[in-house]
């Protein structure tokens, strides 16, 4: 069962919420500094994350599945909400630039058919960036909170799940170290443990991102298979190592 849309609302008008809201923001602007003249679909609860973004967009739209129920809220062109009925989202194919996705893959019946839909309506070369919980994390465990709902997913999993949509995943980044109670939201333990977490911690975060770009010409492996008779490991270089960036966010090689 989705958490309902006036949940998640409450939950990010709530200290804690804010503190998930801007730690995952502020990966989510270095991803994305500039959203200007784009299209962008919001799909589950992202407002809190897109409103910044509005004014300089071409337009916002939020979709939001029938189980979690919608809010309207009220954008540039009236209101920007969308309810959306079973697995089909009702836009034409590739009008989005951009999609965010967040209260949404953990929490859909079906990941695959989901992220179908997502790849249907985005443009070639568009990115989407989903945002869910970290299955490590403490935010996950947490089941009286909206991102201890549906199934948690390391980065791992969702970089596996969005190739198996035709997605080809190109940076992955983890957000919110602090434990999920109230009083470590204070501005300065929120800095303090997002340091402390992107360098010592990284791997046991609250939230894990991955952006991912839809390839007009998808890379195939079918025809080029090689054998090989004999393994050489020396001087070989490995591959699709990850390097972290000074902002935090990994950029995947190879």
């Amino acid at each position: 069962m989705r958490e309902t849309a006036t949940r998640l609302e409450e939950f990010y008008a709530s200290p804690l919420g804010g503190a998930a809201r801007d730690m995952a923001a502020r990966r989510l602007e270095s991803l994305w500094p500039d959203l200007a003249g784009r299209n962008v679909l919001g799909y589950g609860y992202a407002w809190p994350y897109l409103a910044p973004y509005e004014t300089g967009t071409n337009r916002v739209v939020l979709a939001m599945p029938e189980g979690q129920g919608a809010i309207a809220h009220q954008g540039r062109r009236g209101v920007a909400t969308v309810l959306t009925q079973g697995k089909a989202l009702p836009f034409s194919d590739a009008v989005f630039d951009r999609i965010l996705a967040i209260h949404a893959v953990e929490e859909a019946e079906t990941t695959s058919a989901t992220l179908a839909e997502l790849y249907r309506v985005l443009a070639p070369e568009g990115r989407i960036v989903i945002i869910c919980a970290n299955r490590s994390g403490m935010w996950a465990r947490a089941d009286s909170l909206p991102f201890g709902a549906g199934r948690p997913y390391s980065r791992r999993q969702l970089n596996a799940a969005l190739r198996r949509a035709k997605f080809t995943p190109t940076v992955g980044a983890n957000a919110l170290y602090i434990p999920p109670i109230r009083a470590f939201t204070r501005t300065g333990i929120v800095r303090g443990a997002e340091r402390f977490g992107e360098t010592v911690w990284p791997g046991f975060s609250g939230l894990v991102l991955v952006e991912a770009i839809k390839r007009l010409y998808a890379p195939s492996d079918v025809g080029h298979a090689q054998k090989v008779a004999r393994p050489k490991f020396a001087g070989v270089p490995a591959m699709n190592r990850t390097r972290a960036s000074e902002t935090g966010v990994n950029r995947i090689d190879g």
